[in-house]
């Protein structure tokens, strides 16, 4: 079954389309990583996947169900949301903050019991900040804090989680300890996980398959094998890239190429691929 089905949706701001009749499908289970250059859609298409961004046209399907069928409360325990951006305006602590995870679990009012508690405990274990329970979110390194929002969505306890960029500004190790944690979210917990993301050779290494968004549209979408080619990069980004296997994990490895002042941007053969080094 898929964990989520878009159908041509159309998103608008004022007379621009954001989003133009875009299709795509989510298996369940899958880790997708969503690519694309900057204005191609990627965060709207992410907020449109939780209900945050209204449709013009066309209609998204959550877990079986429309999304316009989900109330707020159902949504959110279906659905989690990790933002680009996270706000330091109040100092919570981290265990307080984690603890807002569970809203889809209470009622109104209703204060958090102690399955609550064993919830952010859980999340805060998984995510590796245990430690950090009691410091303030102001206090944390860049990695830590996106591990504490990862905890926080996790301790909404969803079947789908959607980040946007979370590793923009962290250094590769935390790079890399991110993004092996959304590996063990998937395979342990079970959890859909879509991500949007920059770094093309992290998405190719660690993403199950790959959405290559421009200008609001799908360029193509497949595994990390069918989709991080020379060509279909430099559709989509417009610049030369090369493109090869990485000779340890296999996977897809891009490289940016300069433009070549002497013939112009986007020529067919500027980004065309090169013989692999294990071929």
């Amino acid at each position: 079954m898929n964990a989520v089905s878009v159908d041509t949706i159309t998103v608008r701001a004022g007379k621009r389309k954001i989003l133009d009749s875009l299709s795509c499908a989510v298996r369940e289970h899958d880790f997708l990583v969503v690519i694309g250059p900057n204005g191609a859609g990627k965060t709207t298409l992410l907020k449109t996947l939780c209900g945050l961004t209204p449709l013009a046209g066309g209609g998204v399907t959550i877990l079986g169900l429309p999304l316009s069928s989900y109330s707020r409360h159902r949504l959110a325990a279906a659905v989690a949301l990790v933002p680009q951006q996270i706000s330091l305006e109040f100092s919570f602590s981290v265990e307080q903050t984690v603890l807002m995870g569970r809203f889809p679990h209470l009622g109104l009012l209703e204060r958090e019991k102690q399955r609550d508690y064993d919830a952010a405990r859980r999340a805060m274990r998984f995510t590796e900040v245990d430690h950090l329970a009691g410091r303030r979110l102001d206090q944390l390194s860049g990695g830590e804090r996106q591990r504490v929002m990862i905890a926080r969505a996790i301790c909404q306890q969803p079947r789908i989680m959607l980040l946007d960029e979370p590793t923009a500004a962290l250094d590769p190790a935390h790079q890399v300890l991110i993004m092996q944690l959304m590996q063990r979210l998937r395979k342990e917990e079970g959890v859909t996980v879509v991500m949007v993301s920059h770094d093309l050779n992290l998405g190719a290494m660690f993403g199950s398959r790959i959405l290559l968004l421009r200008d609001g549209r799908v360029v193509n979408s497949g595994s990390p094998a069918e989709i991080m080619t020379a060509e279909n990069l430099r559709q989509a980004y417009g610049c030369p890239m090369h493109v090869d296997l990485h000779p340890l994990t296999g996977t897809p490895r891009v490289s940016i190429l300069p433009f070549d002042s002497t013939r112009p941007a986007g020529r067919e053969d500027a980004g065309a691929e090169q013989p692999s080094p294990l071929s």
